[in-house]
């Protein structure tokens, strides 16, 4: 049976959820959009996420046609109509329909869909076993281009660097930005753990993650001695572990980077506690979906 989406006001098969070839989100990747999860029936810091889509809809002078509690109902209500409890959430808000000229006052209608679908862990077995990642020749967007906050329909900088990450071999990509500097993965945060301090890059050139902040919630409350900080590829090459975070990743550990291997080529046991206190916060908190 067709999972239902939601678009503009109804409830859609999945055969049945189109839009407008004129539609500026298909055209020029003009809109935004948020991933959430959902765990045993909780909808993970969905608060937080409708607040970051807001945010990067605001960046980008877009108005989501909807207020926050709204928009938060729909995201329930798909999932209920989905009888989904674990769960991967997709809300995507577009400019619209225009015409193919790129002036966005032609869209009079902004586009609004929720996607959920089943979800399981991303990487399978590797959590267990650890990624391999690369280093990646394309740079991030630079936050004064393309801002790395603003999560927009235009991933192409992403998409790019997965595919350089498939071809050479790897499990996941990492970014440097245009400086050189330690960015992001193709779609997590970064976190080095050296002599059993974790630092991470700060976000002016990556996304601000809701993942990253509950795994810094965490490192804290672990007392653990934690400093956000420019990092190059030196500091990756002889990390004693490092890790990944995203709503999609979870908390992932990084065993190999550009054929260097990091510690002893094992998930680290820092890394592992944070994956163990990750789970136990993703099994307590977060919003019911059926009351």
């Amino acid at each position: 049976m067709e999972l239902l989406i939601y678009l503009d006001g109804k409830f859609v098969s999945e055969s049945e959820a189109k839009i407008s070839v004129f539609d500026h989100g298909f055209l020029y990747g003009d809109g935004v959009f948020e991933g959430i999860r959902a765990y045993d029936g909780k909808v993970f810091r969905l608060r937080e996420h409708i607040d970051r889509l807001y945010d990067s809809a605001k960046a980008i002078n877009l108005e989501i046609p909807l207020s926050k509690e709204e928009f938060e109902r729909i995201i329930i209500e798909t999932l209920r109509r989905n009888n989904l409890r674990d769960a991967y959430i997709r809300p995507i808000v577009s400019r619209g329909i225009g015409d193919l000229g790129l002036d966005p006052r032609k869209c009079k209608k902004p586009t609004v869909i929720v996607i959920t679908k089943p979800w399981g862990k991303l990487y399978g077995d590797l959590y267990s076993k650890g990624l391999k990642a690369i280093t990646v020749a394309i740079r991030r967007n630079s936050f004064d281009a393309l801002p790395p906050n603003i999560k927009s329909l235009n991933y192409l900088n992403n998409v790019l660097a997965k595919i350089e990450a498939n071809v050479k071999g790897g499990d996941e990509a990492i970014f440097l930005d245009r400086n050189g500097y330690i960015s992001e993965g193709s779609g997590d945060n970064i976190f080095v753990v050296k002599k059993s301090k974790i630092t991470t890059p700060p976000t002016i050139n990556n996304l601000r993650g809701i993942t990253r902040d509950v795994v810094i919630e965490i490192i804290n409350r672990l007392g653990i001695p934690f400093s956000e900080a420019n990092l190059g590829l030196y500091d990756l090459y002889t990390a004693d572990e490092v890790f990944v975070t995203g709503t999609a990743a979870e908390v992932a550990p990084i065993v190999e980077i550009d054929g260097r291997i990091i510690g002893d080529g094992k998930p680290g046991k820092i890394t592992k506690r944070i994956m163990e206190e990750f789970e136990k916060v993703t099994k307590t908190e977060g919003t019911p979906i059926y009351e």
